[in-house]
């Protein structure tokens, strides 16, 4: 799974309109994620550092929830954007996640496990996880 890391809003105009998950590394405007929106019309989830979520307005948090789009809190940590501009969540991790909720294992059980395992944001787990049980 590739999550797009962004820097800053100069390269949202540039993004891939095929994006599903985005990392805003940067303090967004209500502007910048309605921009993100256009650019990215697939996108399905928005995940952003947890001091950012806080000051987030509840205006665009709601305007995402109802365009089904998550807004995941969590960082991404040791990734080098000038290296790559994905972040990877390796497939292991994933079908590890798949297995635990197929063996019913609950989300949060999950969540734990793989924290433990990796450094991956708890909110990305859990979606991970969702996701597969709808597919």
């Amino acid at each position: 799974m590739r999550v797009r890391v962004v820097s800053s809003k100069n390269e949202i105009p540039n993004l891939n309109p095929n994006e599903r998950i985005v990392h805003l590394a940067f303090r967004a405007s209500n502007v910048d994620f309605l921009n993100l929106m256009k650019i990215c019309p697939r996108l399905r989830a928005i995940q952003v550092p947890p001091s950012y979520r806080k000051t987030m307005s509840k205006a665009i948090q709601l305007f995402l929830e109802m365009q089904g789009i998550d807004l995941l809190e969590g960082d991404v940590w040791g990734h080098r954007k000038d290296i790559d501009e994905y972040f990877m969540v390796d497939d292991e991790t994933i079908g590890e996640i798949e297995s635990m909720i197929s063996e019913g294992v609950t989300i949060e059980e999950a969540t734990d496990l793989i924290m433990k395992k990796t450094r991956l944001a708890p909110d990305l787990i859990k979606y991970i996880a969702k996701s597969k049980i709808t597919v």
